[in-house]
């Protein structure tokens, strides 16, 4: 897990990153929460989602935004934090210039970061939102969303409650060709506490899954082809 620095929009992102060890892995960049918060890096949750990615594959990237711990810079609301993870994704395919499947992931404000950031790069092909702060930012750039993805939300979360996730996901799968799949974690609040193991379990079978679906399709259009 060697740390990596990224020459970022505002100066140095201090960067963890697992290089996939298959000949053309795909990538995934994983968002951390809200920096003036206590969001870094190394919160546990972003951390499983990183070993999780690992273990099936792919290049995975993780840094600090801008301002936090050794990333150079201060908050900015959320526009600058956007160019950081826009950086990083660069960075992280100029490594692996013939990725598979491109993936982005993150937790709460890192979630509502990796939307955006899944609006302006056509090649994100599926996320991971975890605790989507849909009840304190604006989630209408979302129109239309041009990828399915994974949702997990605590069900005990006061935070960001259910109900304004719920309407989220409601917009979006109401969209052409998306396809939402949210998993409410029972007893959970904003913060995981305890169930690391829970969100793990559910971003892999979701990972396994869409990589099983793209075999498949694969195998089927080289069976089509004369």
């Amino acid at each position: 897990m060697p740390e990596v620095i990224i020459n970022g929009p505002e100066g140095r992102i201090e960067a963890r990153y697992h290089h996939g060890r298959s000949a053309n892995p795909g990538t995934a960049l994983v968002l951390h929460p809200h920096p003036q918060h206590g969001g870094t890096m190394n919160n546990k949750l972003v951390y499983a989602l990183y070993q999780t990615f690992v273990r099936n594959g792919f290049s995975t990237l993780r840094f600090n935004f801008r301002g936090v711990g050794r990333s150079q810079g201060s908050f900015d609301r959320g526009e600058g934090e956007l160019s950081d993870a826009a950086s990083a994704l660069d960075w992280l395919q100029t490594y692996n210039p013939n990725a598979t499947t491109c993936w982005v992931a993150g937790f709460s404000f890192g979630a509502w970061i990796g939307m955006q950031l899944l609006m302006r790069r056509p090649e994100i092909e599926s996320f991971i939102a975890v605790a989507p702060p849909a009840n304190m930012y604006d989630f209408t750039f979302l129109a239309p969303c041009p990828s399915s993805g994974l949702i997990l939300q605590g069900d005990q979360d006061t935070v960001v409650p259910v109900e304004a996730v719920q309407k989220l996901v409601t917009k979006l799968s109401h969209q052409r060709d998306i396809k939402i799949d949210f998993r409410k974690i029972s007893g959970a609040d904003h913060y995981f506490a305890d169930q690391m193991d829970t969100i793990a379990s559910h971003a892999d079978s979701y990972i396994r899954d869409h990589l099983r679906r793209g075999a498949r399709a694969a195998t089927h259009q080289g069976r089509g082809v004369r």
